[in-house]
């Protein structure tokens, strides 16, 4: 891996982390409108439109082993958009977004290596009782399941991204991934917010699903390609940061300092977990494609 394509990815999923906090903290106002459930369905389902009228994915660019992937992926997406919201409609966007980021860090840890390992779970696992005061009875627990909830399926959706970044050439993963999150989130909030949209609410979820999550989920992809598993779960390691930033500019949430020790904690526990979770370089970059036989990156 040269040191330019590890610029590049570096900045794209710093971008993505960039465009995710900023798209989370203005969805948070429309919750009052369409609640938190309805709010991520008016993002997945603009992106899943918008994904098919841009790319049009043709199926004899898939395998069915990649087709059937990029529907996980899909489900998995639904999950994350939907509980985050509900979470941040509970909690803070920043102790959302730093439990959330306990799913990378589990992936990161299992597949670390060295005698390290278990300390970041252990450090992880103060920052977020910093974070959730449980003694003081201060969090929602409710808020805060629905963000575990969240971590669960943002630590499936890094494993399956990967998968389909290397099956799959170019974003065509996404435009299949993307509708069927839409599809999902229309089952499952919908139906309930159709009645309660207005004009201005559409066109400010399409503008919603291009920053969050069009955007980020394609860089992501691509950042994917050019970084190590390492190299990636560091730079996410700093989400949680961006959310409590994004939060106290957008939102005005002035976060208590046992909170921001908490996600400190939390940062650092992502850092050193993903320096031993390398990924192989020789699945660090899409298949040759079956049909043109060139290596898109």
């Amino acid at each position: 891996m040269t040191s330019a394509t590890a610029r590049n990815g570096a900045f794209m999923a710093i971008a993505a982390m960039c465009a995710v906090q900023l798209g989370a903290a203005i969805a948070v106002q429309l919750i009052d409108d369409i609640g938190a459930a309805g709010t991520a369905w008016l993002r997945l389902a603009w992106a899943g439109l918008l994904m098919l009228a841009l790319v049009r994915p043709r199926r004899a660019a898939f395998t069915r082993s990649a087709f059937r992937t990029c529907v996980v992926l899909g489900v998995v997406t639904a999950g994350i958009t939907l509980l985050f919201m509900m979470a941040v409609a509970r909690i803070p966007l920043g102790t959302a977004s730093a439990l959330e980021f306990l799913g990378p860090l589990g992936v990161a840890v299992a597949k670390g290596s060295g005698r390290y390992r278990l300390l970041w779970p252990g450090l992880a696992t103060v920052g977020v009782l910093l974070l959730t005061e449980p003694w003081a009875g201060s969090v929602d627990p409710v808020g805060v399941l629905y963000a575990l909830g969240s971590a669960v399926c943002w630590g499936m959706y890094i494993l399956l991204t990967q998968r389909v970044g290397d099956e799959v050439a170019g974003i065509a993963g996404l435009a299949v991934s993307m509708p069927v999150a839409g599809l999902v989130a229309t089952v499952v909030a919908g139906p309930a917010v159709f009645g309660r949209l207005t004009p201005e609410i559409l066109l400010i979820g399409a503008g919603l699903a291009i920053l969050l999550p069009i955007i980020p989920f394609a860089l992501e992809l691509l950042a994917l390609r050019r970084l190590t598993a390492a190299a990636f779960g560091t730079l996410m390691s700093l989400e949680p940061g961006f959310a409590m930033l994004m939060g106290l500019l957008v939102l005005r949430q002035v976060p208590a300092p046992l909170a921001v020790v908490g996600i400190v904690a939390v940062v650092g526990a992502g850092i050193g977990a993903a320096r031993t979770g390398v990924r192989s370089e020789t699945h660090g970059g899409p298949r040759r494609h079956r049909l043109s036989g060139a290596q898109v990156t």
